[in-house]
């Protein structure tokens, strides 16, 4: 019975017009939050329950509400699944006004007459608000009682079972997926024997044997899984099953091996209780030829109707010795020894995981946007395992096992072994570039959750190596180089344009810079993709997290115009051509040391800006002076720490000067400086403005000053996402962190264990139509691969993607002091782009390459 108080009681049982209906929704404008959003494919009969909706996808969302003293299930109209699918409505979402419309209780499939039931047909997702849920905490959620005490069983809009998983197709979802194996009668003890095995069955169904062939076979037959698929969902909108799953088990007995598939609800019983290893018993099954493999050989197939099979787990001591099937195999292979495997071998791999990558999508081969068929993402992730046999990691990219609970504990310094995996190598790549992935029977078996206890291969030697090797490894050097998360590329995309327009063919071209903001517009949440565009680079600014307002930046002051009030979208209209000015804060002496550098030496400065009361008159070496930016670079004599910016009194204007038509002077980057927080240095820094500001300038000094223009405010750009540096991994904070990473989940903002804090911000303009994007560059990314070695300038830094391993990278304020180089420099931009839920899209600039004339 529902509360004096209940929203849904106040809102939805209304008598008279107010009352929802069909032609006739209601407002409710209270707050309500968001328990759970459950997915299903429609069918055949769904169009008939959305009279006024297109329906271009096929997924269909329920979603649990509550108002704080119950709970209801509605169903999202199909036009606002675009809220889901790029993650601006999450199970924990906060709502107010939202929209109910009545719908038939026709609609309900096997649902009592007197039955009501809404769709949600508009709403606004908030802020979390103090009153919603009426206050209670979201771990009470699930003990309200359901409005009307109708709780529902299944999808509300079609006839399914089961729901899917919100992200994949891939994994379980819900209680109904058993832990145990349905109840049977008391098993008979040791001696059991096999009534048929692989080699009858097989020989009957080739010579035609009708008892094999057409009816079903009632013998028991006792056989080990050796392989076990992840599950496979085959539901279609034109079709009306059920359950639509299928599993395929790679089993054996003593003479010879075979494939059973399990079929529709036998997966929901059966597939989380068996694994690789296990003896079962089959009865009431059929004998088909195998749908894919060679015409000589036959499947199993075990389902739950015409005829409803018979599958038992037994226990190795039930079975007699004689008959008992032999165990899997494994072939495992080190770091070292996948160096000279050929591509797509199969092995296995045990590891210490180093790097646990966040979860993305990428869009399956063949399917388009046009479709709409957001189902056809593939979530995967990276992970880097160490063995101790060489230099070189083992990296895995990850889809989904059918095993969330155990991808959901891949966390850095755990053991991991992953088994049927197949190695990919490029051919046109170096002998260390490759990596794992996975085939139709890979499985992962991680510390935490005893997996290692109960699997064979633990007596292994290969096993046995790495545990000798794991055992003198050191905790703390081990978490020194963990991570998890953040932004990665892997394999590395060539370093020149020849190559990797060779390996682009048959993938799109370049885009219109109006063509890239669509598609990036179009991504769903955490789909990754990679795009193309000519461009010019008409800004840098380079940042520490947190700290943006602080940044050392150059700007082509010639295509660039600067906003005062607030930064730039990650797409926009070209800036009209205008004057840029930019803000100058004054060095800490100590900086004053010049340092040998890789860069040519500026031209001076054509105009530099002044943050002080006065003019300042500048020496044109003072580009090369080191910003306290925090740095890994052994070339710098910066310090360490980030000082704030000092206020130097309120800021002048005064008119720019033209140089004279016969001394043009080039564009000169320009530099943000801040004195040093570290009190000592405060004397000497006021004593270095003497040389910096004079206030009895005479009047020819004054007007030379003219050519210095007034201060703005640092240039708009958006802020690194807090998704895209890495973590350090913090073993105290591992169930946040693997929050954070997983699909579903976002990063703290604030958050203080990044694996590193600065970054570059690029801003391009497409040569096609001049419209500008910001993307974020990180040469100095933790998480990157080593790389051929170059010459550390802005061509090499940006084809390569980062800093040579092999030499001291360059400060900051010397990449920045020499930014001019990039002006009207045509340049391939390679985007990795990445939608991180709302309104956040990640760009990352991952190569550019120079196009010669």
């Amino acid at each position: 019975m529902a509360a004096a108080g209940c929203v849904f009681l106040r809102t939805l049982t209304r008598s008279g017009p107010s009352k929802p209906s069909p032609s006739c929704p209601v407002v409710c404008r209270d707050f309500l939050s968001v328990v759970d959003l459950q997915r299903y494919t429609r069918d055949q009969g769904s169009p008939v329950y959305f009279p006024q909706a297109v329906l271009t996808g096929d997924d269909l969302y329920d979603v649990t509400l509550t108002d704080g003293d119950c709970r209801l299930r509605v169903t999202l109209d199909p036009g606002l699944n675009r809220l889901v699918e790029q993650g601006v409505l999450w199970p924990g979402s906060t709502l107010r006004n939202a929209t109910f419309g009545a719908a038939m209780t026709a609609q309900l499939p096997d649902g009592p007459g007197d039955r009501d039931s809404y769709r949600l047909l508009s709403l606004e997702v908030q802020e979390a608000a103090p009153g919603a849920a009426g206050g209670r905490r979201s771990d009470t959620w699930d003990s309200l009682p359901w409005f009307r005490s109708l709780e529902p069983t299944g999808p509300l809009r079609a006839n399914r079972s089961v729901f899917l998983p919100l992200w994949n197709n891939v994994d379980s979802s819900g209680e109904v997926w058993r832990e145990a194996p349905p109840t049977e009668e008391e098993e008979e003890e040791g001696g059991r024997q096999p009534a048929v095995t692989v080699s009858d069955l097989r020989d009957s169904f080739m010579s035609g044997c009708r008892d094999v062939t057409r009816g079903t076979v009632h013998r028991q037959l006792i056989v080990r899984v050796v392989n076990k698929s992840h599950l496979m969902y085959f539901g279609r909108t034109d079709k009306n099953c059920e359950c639509p799953y299928k599993v395929v088990l790679e089993v054996c007995d003593w003479t010879g091996s075979v494939c059973a598939v399990f079929w529709n609800s036998v997966c929901v019983n059966w597939y989380r209780r068996l694994k690789p290893g296990d003896i079962i018993s089959l009865r009431r099954y059929r004998v088909k030829q195998h749908y894919q493999a060679r015409p000589d050989d036959i499947e199993i197939s075990v389902n739950s109707r015409n005829p409803a099979a018979q599958i038992r787990l037994l226990p190795e001591s039930s079975v007699s010795p004689e008959h008992v099937p032999p165990g899997p195999t494994y072939s495992f292979s080190s770091s070292k020894e996948l160096l000279d495997r050929r591509h797509d071998a199969v092995c296995d791999v045990i590891g210490l995981l180093t790097f646990s990558g966040r979860s993305e999508r990428i869009r399956s081969k063949g399917d388009g946007y046009h479709d709409g068929r957001g189902a056809e993402l593939l979530e995967y992730r990276w992970l880097q395992l160490e063995d101790g046999t060489s230099d070189q990691p083992i990296m895995v990219k990850l889809f989904p096992t059918s095993q969330p609970e155990t991808h959901m504990k891949l966390l850095p310094l755990s053991v991991v072994v992953c088994t049927r995996l197949k190695l990919i190598r490029a051919a046109d790549q170096s002998p260390a570039s490759f990596h794992l992935t996975n085939t139709t029977y890979t499985q992962v078996y991680c510390t935490g959750l005893g997996h290692h206890s109960e699997m064979s291969y633990r007596k292994l030697r290969p096993v046995r190596q790495f545990l000798q090797w794991l055992r003198s490894q050191d905790d703390g050097q081990v978490l020194g180089r963990a991570l998890i998360g953040g932004f990665l590329i892997h394999p590395p995309p060539p370093v020149s344009l020849e190559t990797f327009m060779k390996d682009r063919r048959g993938e799109p071209g370049f885009l219109r810079g109006a063509e890239l903001k669509r598609e990036l517009e179009r991504l769903y949440y955490r789909e990754r993709r990679s795009f193309c565009i000519q461009a010019t680079i008409t800004m840098v600014t380079y940042s520490l997290k947190g700290e943006e307002e602080h940044c050392l930046f150059w700007t082509d002051q010639a295509s660039s115009l600067c906003s005062s009030s607030s930064s730039l979208p990650l797409l926009s209209p070209p800036p009209s051509s205008s004057l840029c000015s930019s803000s100058l804060l004054l060095p800490s002496p100590h900086w004053f040391r010049r340092h040998p550098s890789p860069f040519p030496a500026p031209p001076p400065p054509s105009s530099l800006c002044s943050a002080s009361s006065s003019p300042l008159r500048l020496p044109s070496t003072l580009h090369w002076f080191r910003p306290p930016l925090t740095s890994s670079s052994s070339s710098s004599a910066v310090s360490q720490s980030t000082p704030p910016s000092v206020d130097l009194g309120p800021r002048k204007s005064c008119k720019r000067k033209q140089p004279p038509p016969e001394s043009p002077k080039k564009r000169h980057p320009s530099v943000t400086l801040q004195p040093d927080q570290n009190h000592d240095t405060v004397i000497l820094f006021e004593a270095s403005m003497e040389f910096l500001v004079n206030n009895n300038d005479d009047d020819d000094d004054d007007e030379d000053t003219s050519s210095f223009v007034t201060a703005p405010l640092l240039p708009a750009c958006p802020p690194v996402t807090v998704e895209t540096l890495p973590m350090r991994y913090d073993h105290a904070r591992k169930e946040e962190q693997a929050a954070a990473v997983a699909m579903g989940g976002r990063g703290a903002p604030g958050r203080s264990d990044s694996a590193h804090e600065s970054y570059y911000t690029l801003r391009l303009r497409a040569l096609s139509d001049g419209v500008s994007v910001h993307a974020v560059f990180l040469p100095s990314s933790p998480s990157s691969p080593p790389l051929l070695p170059h010459a550390n300038t802005w061509t090499s830094i940006l084809s390569h993607g980062a800093f040579s391993s092999h030499t001291p990278p360059p400060s900051p304020a010397d990449l920045i002091a020499v930014a001019g180089q990039l002006s009207n420099q045509r340049l391939v931009c390679v985007l990795e782009a990445c939608h991180l839920g709302g309104a956040s899209t990640e760009v990352v600039l991952s190569r550019a390459f120079h196009l010669s004339d």
